[in-house]
């Protein structure tokens, strides 16, 4: 019973960085891949859980280790010219970033007759409200809530009625496309894997929650508990849109999309959970961004931060906070938008800084000084550099791609 309690007492930060990964991006890049290519893609989520879990874990136990965030870290480190770099490169990747979750409210509220001049405001107002008023310990206790509501995907999946026998072969067995779609959306699903700003927030929200290395297992199964759901989550997202979309031979390019095929494809229940789905990510998401980027920001250059201060004993991190919401949220209002431009560039610079995070993170985790006996072991430190080189030479196609 205490290592139960122990356990609640710590859980968390790895349930909600993880599950914050699915965002309005993210459910638009699980969606095609289910829509284009039916289950042809489900192979990838064993060795995309296994990466996550690797980069989520060895962030998780800095924090507890060092009791400094990574920003932090970075900048006693590495100096403080590359944390602000890094720290700019962030700041621009994330508030594209934040805009695409709001124009994720937009759509999903207008699945249900909305306008996004109502939903949007009202979204970024009550977001701004929890996380500027709220304590650490509250706003941590509403954002598990909102990973919960991911259990609508599955049911979503289930309702779809998909053939296990098919589905359970692809998901062990690799399937290659040679069509430049496919290895777009084979590229954009591992590289939506590890996201540079995840890296940062569940790092920051740990030494926020001030966990202690005694308790350091059970922040370690909240880490893996957290990717393992997450990757769950993805799973019935191309289950549902391969069992009806795909097979119906319909064309769908976003989320919004897809929750409208599903209406008359698989029923109206189906449809409106996939639905507000997308809308519980959106929003779920557009708090945590803005928050993992005032974190690092303010970590970087050295200003108070933390959910349990208030605005006045840490008025540079609420300010840009608020900053964020706001100007994201507006920009979202203004007719005819460039918002496939924004979240494109988003894209390019999350897909240059991964390559500098990942080096960071994993040169900091194997100093004796800063780690002591916690660095990696020869084994995880092959995994996690493989995996590393990996998400780098993906992270580069990406760039490529998009580029060219």
């Amino acid at each position: 019973m205490r290592n139960i309690a122990l356990f609640l007492a710590v859980i968390g930060p790895g349930i909600i960085t993880a599950s914050v990964d699915n965002d309005a991006g993210g459910i638009t890049t699980y969606t095609l891949a289910g829509a284009h290519f039916g289950y042809g893609l489900l192979w990838t989520l064993i060795p995309i859980t296994i990466a996550l879990i690797v980069a989520q874990e060895m962030c998780a136990r800095m924090g507890v280790v060092t009791g400094k965030g990574l920003a932090d870290l970075i900048r006693e480190n590495f100096g403080v010219k590359a944390t602000i770099l890094l720290i700019l490169g962030l700041v621009l990747a994330n508030f594209g970033n934040t805009m695409a979750e709001f124009a994720g409210v937009a759509a999903s509220m207008e699945i249900f007759g909305v306008s996004k001049y109502i939903s949007v405001p009202i979204a970024a107002l009550l977001v701004w409200l929890l996380v500027v008023k709220g304590t650490y310990s509250v706003v941590e206790k509403i954002f598990l809530m909102a990973s919960g509501f991911y259990i609508t995907y599955a049911i979503s999946g289930l309702l779809s009625g998909p053939n296990w026998g098919v589905v359970a072969t692809n998901l062990v067995v690799p399937t290659i496309n040679d069509s430049p779609e496919y290895l777009l959306l084979l590229v954009g699903m591992v590289g939506a894997t590890i996201a540079p700003w995840m890296q940062f927030y569940i790092q920051s929200s740990i030494v926020d929650k001030g966990i202690k290395l005694s308790d350091y297992k059970f922040t370690r199964l909240d880490v893996i508990i957290g990717c393992l759901v997450t990757d769950i989550v993805v799973f019935f997202i191309i289950l549902t849109c391969a069992t009806t979309i795909f097979s119906n031979g319909i064309r769908v390019d976003t989320a919004k999309d897809a929750a409208l095929a599903l209406f008359p494809l698989a029923g109206n229940y189906a449809a409106s959970l996939f639905a507000f789905g997308l809308f519980n990510a959106s929003v779920f998401a557009a708090s945590i961004l803005p928050l993992s980027t005032a974190y690092c920001v303010c970590e970087g250059i050295g200003w108070d931060s933390g959910l349990d201060k208030s605005f006045k004993d840490a008025p540079h991190f609420y300010t840009l906070y608020t900053l964020l919401l706001v100007v994201g949220a507006l920009l979202i209002l203004v007719p005819n938008a460039p918002l496939l431009i924004i979240m494109w560039i988003s894209q390019v610079m999350n897909g240059m800084l991964l390559p500098f995070v990942l080096i960071f993170m994993l040169v900091l985790i194997n100093n004796k000084k800063l780690m002591g006996e916690y660095v990696n072991s020869r084994l995880f430190n092959i995994v996690a550099w493989s995996t590393s080189i990996v998400m780098i030479l993906l992270t580069a196609m990406i760039l490529l791609m998009e580029i060219f």
